[in-house]
């Protein structure tokens, strides 16, 4: 079940990750370690980045499942890419959200408990719709409550396809389709 946010809970969140980030920066400094304070100064530049070009795909739900996932307790650590595109186009915010939400609890289920499991989500809007997709590495133990979750048919304008399983990987592409008025 997804845990619902408050401003305050969040905020704590937020202000832990943001004080660990600067405790590892005084600590490299501390150290005289300046060029791996650079390269963590550019890793929090490019997580920024990041989380603008998710809140600006205009699909809150979905982008606030993908900030606070590593805030959760799941058995997996995501991280999201969100490609250059000038195409956003109006989405089913709810419907993907649920989807996704569904996803990690079924992920959840499926995989050996903390392992190293990583969930990769990397989008790519485009002026026909939007592209998905989520490749996860680690070790799945029930490969086919995945697959039935997968097979399951959403909606006439979001398709979800297995692109490839094995024990220790998986990849699945969404495409979400652009309104006929916006194509």
């Amino acid at each position: 079940m997804r845990k619902e946010w408050d401003t305050i809970e969040v905020l704590r969140h937020a202000r832990h990750d943001w004080l660990n980030k600067l405790q590892l920066i005084k600590g490299n400094l501390s150290l005289n370690k300046v060029d791996r304070v650079k390269d963590i100064i550019e890793e929090i530049i490019i997580e920024a980045r990041q989380e603008t070009k998710l809140t600006n795909l205009n699909l809150p739900q979905f982008a606030s499942s993908l900030l606070t996932c590593n805030w959760e307790n799941h058995f997996f650590q995501l991280e999201y890419e969100v490609a250059d595109c000038p195409y956003i186009h109006r989405m089913d915010d709810v419907q993907l959200a649920k989807w996704t939400n569904n996803l990690f609890e079924v992920f959840d289920a499926s995989i050996e408990k903390f392992q190293e499991n990583h969930l990769s989500v990397t989008i790519h809007p485009h002026e026909e719709g939007t592209r998905f997709f989520f490749d996860f590495s680690g070790i799945i133990t029930d490969t086919s409550s995945l697959k039935r979750f997968l097979e399951q048919p959403v909606s006439s304008s979001m398709e979800v396809h297995l692109t490839g399983m094995t024990e220790d990987e998986l990849s699945i592409e969404v495409f979400t389709k652009a309104p006929m008025g916006e194509r």
